[in-house]
């Protein structure tokens, strides 16, 4: 069954999908499933463009698993998946880029980026990329929005 493409930019949980590296090294941008054009990011500009929110979407937190779509649910992947800040730097923006890597996620294994609450920081997933070891490994990614 293919992956359902919820839009609850309110919460509490926004489920953005199984988000697949088809080519190790290329990057995939986290909302690519439930926003494929990248209408709502904010580096596009969209004053006046049908679809597009008003906000750009912010949470405070991101739960990451290492897990791919089996067709029937989720199952590990082969290697380790990897979430990448893309930036203006000289380097390569993927996995070989040391200074991009914000988070590794092994194989079945969830992590969490979570905002301090004390400050109530927020992130925009849109600047979030994934990465992964093996063609065909993802992220099983969702947000949490208070």
């Amino acid at each position: 069954m293919a992956n359902a493409a919820q839009k609850c930019p309110q919460g509490p949980f926004w489920p953005l999908g199984s988000i697949a590296v088809t080519t190790p090294g290329t990057v995939v941008n986290m909302m690519s499933f439930v926003d494929p054009t990248g209408i709502n990011a904010p580096s596009s500009p969209t004053p006046g463009t049908a679809g597009a929110a008003e906000y750009t979407v912010r949470c405070n937190q991101i739960i990451i698993q290492g897990m791919k779509d089996s067709g029937t649910g989720l199952t590990n992947n082969t290697g380790n998946i990897y979430v990448i800040q893309k930036g203006p730097s000289s380097g390569s923006s993927n996995r070989a880029d040391k200074g991009a890597i914000v988070l590794t996620v092994s194989s079945g294994l969830t992590a969490v980026i979570a905002a301090s609450p004390m400050n109530r920081n927020v992130f925009n997933p849109y600047l979030l990329y994934i990465d992964a070891d093996n063609a065909g490994d993802a992220a099983q990614i969702t947000l949490i929005i208070e």
